[in-house]
């Protein structure tokens, strides 16, 4: 994506992990004479052979104490997940690869003068490839509605997803629109439909929208169905052949789920984005947006074999309609003219707690079919959506390796390299530093009993992108301090007609690139496992579909940005997304530090029913894996 979202040349890798598992005896807790498989002790305990004893996962959950004291281990990943990710991979492929040389093909005209112009928009010796000949705004302003529509759409895909066709279905109907819009995409870049520029950007506005629709109803559903064919939904205690008892803890084997679910992205957009520059710089465009067609179309014998096998969730009906009326309901009586009174009374410790079935008196409202752990999940999902509000000013500083930085590397020297050929740093840092997480840091960090919870990562990832936008402002005022025509870099051309570069190594972005990779690895990732984790289950599409649309807000904010986006104003540009960023992440923690320690609670709440209420009111004891008392403790002193 993002590699944003990119991500994963893990192939050596998966391998040498595959390889490592080595199956090791355990014995379940409490049960010495029951024994089962372990993979290695780093690489998750396979719970699919694990014998049925103490409930439907034949595991023990473990006590306070437990929790406290014993070192934690994610479960194997099982092979459906893997299917999943492939068909994540073809289509980042296809959408990066696709993506990644719309601002050359927007931005520069064909090269070449009159008889001599290369009419596919290929390079070729030249430096910049080009097709439409617009100009660097009119590419950043169409690159970032692009960016924008695609995070805009999910919402769409989710509702149908999770209302009335499930996960798979909209999935499969998304390869289908996606795939009508790269179809469209190919003919605007074919050289009969390039020597009319105005109407090839018209024929790309309508390819780049109907591929929008697609992309969406895909993303909103492939992160959740993929963290679905995790079996395992709550902690459980193991004991290893050494005589160490462990936990084994869903929310590590999703959080590691999705960091190689990242990968798999990753992989994909790096091998799209590579191939399809060169194939941009020495062919033309008609066959950088063909061969992303191509490859998407793999998702299809993919999806037709496999799917029987997937775990699937079905649609629930109007879900979300439920949620709004219950807030509605949550929220009578507390609503003042005092704005002051309005937001205490709204964030009050017993908002959630007095509204649910159980305390109610009479005859409970028709659309109440839910039950207090309902409640629960919503409220969790609710405090998600709260720690969601902060990613667009992180994805405004991901956003520049889209656009701005790519139109960076254009004024810098280049030695032979296409200039959108650098922003694959990005993804070929994610590669490396993903099996590096996994395999080193994360393991060592939990054996020394620190808890690198999901919002300590979102958090870390902020004060990261901070540091990328630094770099770029760096690198940015020594172009203009070192550019035959100063601030106007972009502008200056040698006599031949190319653009003159200032004398800067483009190696001189290395450390923006890695730095926004790091942060994509604790802020992206963890905001994918944090909307999966935390969404009630007849949600969770809905929810993952809020993450990805604080994008489309990112998107929509970056176009009031645009006028800097230009020369001479690029450091400025630069350097108010480093301080957004850098603000945004104190803010963050200070807002969200309560909630941190909140982070074992929010995951045990059970499944809620929304068929469970009973008919009529009435205090009821609270359902198995409701909300602690400590926690609505907590928010009573809050």
């Amino acid at each position: 994506m993002a590699a944003t979202g990119a991500q994963d040349h893990m192939d050596l890798a998966l391998a040498e992990a595959n390889a490592d598992e080595h199956r090791a005896e355990t014995r379940i807790a409490g049960h010495e004479d029951k024994v089962h498989p372990l993979a290695h002790i780093e690489h998750g305990v396979d719970n699919e052979k694990a014998e049925v004893t103490e409930d439907e996962y034949g595991n023990q959950f473990p006590t306070e104490e437990e929790k406290n004291t014993l070192r934690r281990l994610p479960e194997s990943i099982p092979w459906t997940a893997w299917t999943v990710a492939f068909c994540e991979l073809a289509e980042r492929f296809s959408y990066y690869g696709s993506v990644q040389v719309f601002q050359n093909f927007i931005q520069y005209p064909r090269p070449g003068e009159g008889a001599n112009v290369h009419r596919t928009g290929a390079a070729k010796d030249l430096r910049v490839s080009g097709a439409l000949g617009k100009g660097q705004q009119t590419a950043t302003g169409l690159t970032t509605f692009n960016s924008f529509f695609v995070y805009l759409t999910p919402l769409v895909g989710a509702y149908i997803a999770d209302a009335h066709l499930g996960r798979f279905k909209t999935i499969c109907l998304a390869v289908g629109i996606a795939t009508v819009g790269h179809v469209l995409l190919t003919g605007a870049a074919a050289p009969d439909i390039l020597d009319h520029p105005n109407g090839a950007l018209g024929m790309f506005v309508v390819s780049i929208i109907i591929m929008g629709v697609g992309t969406g109803f895909f993303k909103s559903n492939c992160s959740t169905l993929i963290a679905e064919q995790v079996k395992g939904k709550r902690p459980t205690v193991q004991t290893l052949k050494s005589g160490e008892r462990v936990i084994i803890d869903p929310a590590l084997t999703i959080a590691r789920l999705f960091m190689y679910f990242y990968a798999a992205i990753n992989i994909g957009a790096i091998v799209g984005q590579v191939a399809m520059v060169y194939a941009e710089k020495r062919v033309g465009f008609w066959l950088s947006f063909l061969l992303p067609t191509v490859v998407f179309l793999l998702c299809v014998p993919v999806l037709a074999v496999c799917g029987k096998w997937y775990q699937k969730t079905p649609p629930a009906g109007s879900v979300l309609s439920d949620a709004l009326k219950f807030l509605k309901f949550a929220s009578k009586g507390r609503w003042s003219l005092n704005p002051v009174r309005t937001y205490k009374q709204l964030t009050a410790g017993n908002f959630w707690e007095q509204a649910k079935p159980s305390k109610q008196t009479g005859p409970l409202p028709a659309w109440m079919t839910f039950d207090d752990v309902w409640v629960d999940e919503l409220r969790r999902a609710v405090k998600a959506c709260q720690v969601f509000l902060f990613f667009p000013v992180y994805w405004l500083c991901y956003n520049q390796i889209n656009n701005n930085l790519t139109s960076q590397a254009a004024v810098m020297e280049l030695h032979g390299l296409p200039n959108d050929l650098i922003s694959n740093l990005d993804p070929l840092a994610i590669l490396i530093f993903i099996p590096v997480l996994d395999l080193g840091v994360y393991p060592l960090l939990r054996k020394w009993g620190f808890n690198f919870t999901p919002l300590k990562r979102i958090c870390a990832g902020f004060f990261l992108a901070s540091f990328a936008m630094v770099s770029a402002a760096v690198v940015q005022a020594y172009i203009y301090k070192l550019s035959p025509c100063g601030t106007n870099a972009a502008e200056c051309e040698t006599p031949e007609g190319d653009v003159q570069p200032a004398p800067i190594n483009v190696a001189a972005q290395v450390p923006s690139y890695v730095l926004i990779a790091f942060s994509e690895l604790f802020a992206s990732v963890t905001g994918l496992e944090y909307a999966f984790t935390k969404a009630p289950k007849s949600m969770k599409s809905m929810v993952m579909a809020l993450f990805l649309f604080m994008t489309a807000i990112s998107n929509a904010v970056g176009e009031a940005f645009l006028p800097l986006s230009e020369d001479p104003l690029l450091v400025w540009n630069y350097g108010v997304f480093a301080v957004a960023s850098f603000i945004a992440a104190i803010v963050f923690w200070i807002c969200f530090r309560k909630l941190d320690a909140e982070e074992d609670e929010l995951n045990a709440i059970g499944v809620g029913n929304r068929n469970a209420a009973p008919r009529t009111g009435g205090a009821t004891d609270a359902a198995p894996g409701s909300e602690s008392a400590s926690m609505r403790e907590r928010d009573d002193k809050a």
